[in-house]
């Protein structure tokens, strides 16, 4: 089927794009910032390695988001296809082991497939300019995101305080990000405050425990 006849999962919106793009972006670059800062990295190669992190991870997004626009996506997407359960059959990995990837595969799919639904993202007909404008917009707020965790070690080298204040600035920033979102969904703003604070203290949390770990 042409694409441009295809309906897809397409942005309906600005809206859509800062949904999906900017929570993303901030929480990713909070995580390896808090697991890297206290690392025996000098100053050059955190700048380095964080900057690449950002740049590689909102060039994937913005793909993502192209595909998921164009319509590069059917129906069985996220399952396990026939092909690749007979090449994990090929390397003698057992029944219970595949059926187990699969379940989980799918689970994801149907995790994503609810993101979706509560991001208010439709379906529409193809547009090259619409897809490219969303595709730039979610890459924006990605990087926005990403940017408010890490512009605080640029700021300063002390990385300490560079930690402290980018946790702060973090946490207010998805505190503001809950009330718009809420605001744009019609959900109840102290549910969504406590939601995205959750998630940053998990996300906080996991970042601490890999770093005494690594």
């Amino acid at each position: 089927m042409d694409i441009r006849n295809k309906a897809a999962i397409r942005s309906s919106g600005w809206r859509t794009d800062l949904l999906i793009g900017f929570p993303d972006g901030l929480l990713l670059l909070l995580f390896t910032t808090q697991i890297l800062h206290a690392k025996s990295l000098t100053v050059q190669a955190f700048y380095s390695l964080h900057i690449l992190i950002l740049g590689i991870a909102t060039l994937l997004m913005m793909i993502a988001v192209f595909r998921a626009n164009r319509g590069d996506t059917h129906d069985d997407e996220g399952k396990m296809s026939k092909e690749e359960k007979q090449r994990l059959q090929k390397l003698d990995i057992s029944q219970g082991t595949i059926e187990h990837i699969a379940d989980e595969m799918k689970k994801d799919q149907e995790q994503w497939e609810n993101t979706l639904q509560e991001e208010n993202v439709q379906l529409q007909q193809f547009g090259l300019a619409h897809a490219l404008r969303s595709t730039l917009a979610t890459g924006a707020f990605f990087l926005l995101g990403g940017l408010i965790a890490f512009v605080p070690y640029l700021a300063q080298e002390n990385f300490t305080k560079a930690s402290e204040l980018s946790l702060t600035l973090s946490i207010f920033a998805l505190l503001f990000f809950a009330y718009i979102k809420s605001r744009i969904t019609g959900q109840h703003v102290s549910r969504m405050a406590l939601r995205y604070v959750l998630t940053g203290g998990l996300v906080i949390l996991a970042s601490y425990l890999i770093a005494i770990a690594i």
